[in-house]
């Protein structure tokens, strides 16, 4: 027998008993299911046996960790199914390539048609496996072993992924004679996955799983045309470049031909930045550029390069920071902690942004605020501005794309654009690398090099973050003229370098160790790249340094 603490209570239970087993019993004090467990401080996934006394904390599908392993297990399913209904080759060229919203879109390759009823045919499948409960089994095995494994299977993205692995030993899951490999954690059996959906939308499927806000339902997907196009656009840019996993990444890397394919890629993001001007320039009355995006999304960079593009078509930019127009600190509001909320849209002044920008666009000269973040209050120190014929200002704040921001300029004065670094690179073609992983670990590498911030008080910090980015920027992105994707392809070979030593820092018994532990296992799959070839306009100098902007 061994003992078994949960919350203070000990239970005794015979050695070799799954934790599976040992939640029975707590399962029920839970509102949302209990995806993975911590056992002395290391995650333990629920078919592992017990065979030492333990301490035992738990994960539902309301934590990061927990839904991650949710999202996972239900990808290889739908994997499975696809497996099943039309066949193993059908199945080696299905890829996950992105999520919109709550859904991840899967290119089903050109053996099967993106039809209702073919998606349907795989929802089918999931159901019976599903109500079946059918088993995931789970197989330490030697690397030559799965990359042989992966090579027969034609997974060559697997094998790929393998061959820069440094560890000798990969965990592969299995569930009926399907195999795969999946960085991260599983659930125990199908009968976990109670809640997804599998529509056909444009060239592929969507599966639709629950979000972590609602954990135990899945909401209709809402169509986000203009993310779907960018995500679409840059994965198509991948692929014809022949770089649409970490694997060619990595072999691109040992061809020592970085340094061209850096300039080659930063010419393909300068282009787009002139489009984007040009079509500025095109629109007869545009005053005001609204630059709006989640946190390291790179907003100051591209904001001083679409400057520069626009000098080149005749027009004089100035830059003005949203975040000027903060009220004074004693006014700002306070969220359901006590604490300062400086995301929410009443922690500015509209009025005086809008009364400022409408004599702008009178011809007026007007004195610009400066917010002086040491003592909290808004300065005025002589910036004044008047619009000339040719002048335009470049607008940047997490509320640039909400009218209620800007209420009192008409609306053919503005040009509104969205930005942020949507990854479209991943792992291989079944795990996909989420766009907050790379944004997390810019912020990261930033903040500690620019405010002196560790790696463990920005992963504290992530989440009050994403909910303001969900709440502010997120449900205004559609209303967009045109969305940036500011993400590199190259750009986490050359982050890994800055973050490691970060992440290494975190001690075990921190709260932020098992998102470190989880980031450092991501970066590993990476060689790295030296920032030394990076140009100093470059997007990524912003977060590694060394940019001739002021950022």
């Amino acid at each position: 027998m061994v003992t078994v603490t949960v919350e203070g209570m000990e239970r005794q239970v015979p050695r070799g008993t799954t934790y599976e087993a040992v939640i029975q019993e707590f399962q029920p004090q839970y509102n949302n299911m209990i995806a993975l467990i911590a056992s002395n401080g290391r995650i333990r996934e629920l078919f592992k046996k017990i065979n030492r006394d333990c301490t035992v904390t738990f994960f539902t599908l309301r934590d990061d960790v927990g839904h991650k392993t949710y999202v996972r297990t239900a990808t290889m399913l739908f994997f499975k199914a696809v497996f099943d209904v039309f066949g193993e080759a059908c199945a080696r060229n299905c890829r996950v390539e992105f999520t919109v919203g709550n859904g991840s879109f899967v290119n089903p390759g050109e053996d099967i048609a993106p039809t209702a009823e073919n998606a349907e045919k795989i929802k089918r499948r999931m159901t019976e496996l599903v109500e079946a409960g059918t088993p995931f089994m789970k197989r330490t095995c030697p690397l030559d072993e799965a990359m042989d494994l992966f090579k027969r299977q034609g997974m060559k993205d697997k094998e790929k992924l393998f061959r820069y692995r440094m560890n000798s030993q990969v965990n592969i899951y299995e569930i009926e004679g399907y195999y795969d490999y999946y960085y991260g954690y599983m659930l125990p059996n199908a009968g976990y996955v109670k809640y997804f959906d599998v529509i056909n939308y444009e060239n592929g499927f969507m599966l639709l799983l629950p979000t972590r806000k609602k954990p135990l339902e899945v909401e209709p997907f809402r169509e986000q045309k203009k993310l779907f196009t960018t995500l679409e656009a840059s994965e198509s840019w991948g692929s014809k470049i022949g770089i649409e996993n970490v694997g060619d990444l990595n072999d691109e890397i040992c061809k020592g031909s970085m340094s061209e394919f850096i300039l080659m890629h930063e010419a393909e993001q300068e282009r787009k930045i002139g489009e984007i001007a040009r079509e500025i320039v095109s629109r007869e009355g545009v005053k005001f550029i609204m630059i709006a995006g989640p946190s390291s999304s790179g907003k100051t960079s591209f904001s001083h390069r679409l400057s520069i593009q626009l000098r080149t078509l005749g027009k004089t930019p100035h830059p003005i920071a949203l975040d000027d127009y903060f009220v004074n600190r004693e006014n700002t509001p306070r969220d359901e902690k006590g604490d300062y909320n400086f995301e929410c849209l009443e922690a500015l002044d509209t009025k005086q942004f809008n009364d400022d920008m409408c004599r702008l666009l009178a011809g007026e000269r007007v004195e610009l605020p400066t917010f002086n973040f040491k003592i909290g209050k808004r300065e005025y120190l002589g910036n004044y501005k008047q619009l000339g014929p040719d002048d335009i200002l470049v607008l940047e704040g997490i509320h640039g794309l909400n009218d209620k921001m800007s209420y009192a300029l008409p609306k053919e004065s503005k040009f509104k654009i969205y930005i942020s670094a949507l990854t479209t690179l991943n792992i291989d073609g079944h795990n996909r690398i989420p766009t907050t992983d790379g944004r997390l670990l810019r912020r990261m590498v930033r903040d500690a090099r620019t405010r002196g911030s560790d790696a463990r008080r920005t992963i504290q910090m992530w989440p009050s973050v994403r909910r303001g980015e969900e709440e502010n920027i997120f449900p205004f992105q559609e209303d967009a003229d045109v969305m940036f994707n500011s993400a590199l392809i190259y750009e986490l070979a050359v982050l890994k370098q800055f973050a490691e030593p970060l992440l290494f820092q975190i001690p075990k018994e921190a709260p932020e160790y098992y998102e470190a532990k989880r980031l450092l296992k991501f970066l590993s799959y990476f060689l790295n790249v030296t920032s030394e070839s990076l140009p100093n306009n470059s997007i990524c100098r912003e977060f590694v340094g060394g940019s001739c902007f002021r950022v």
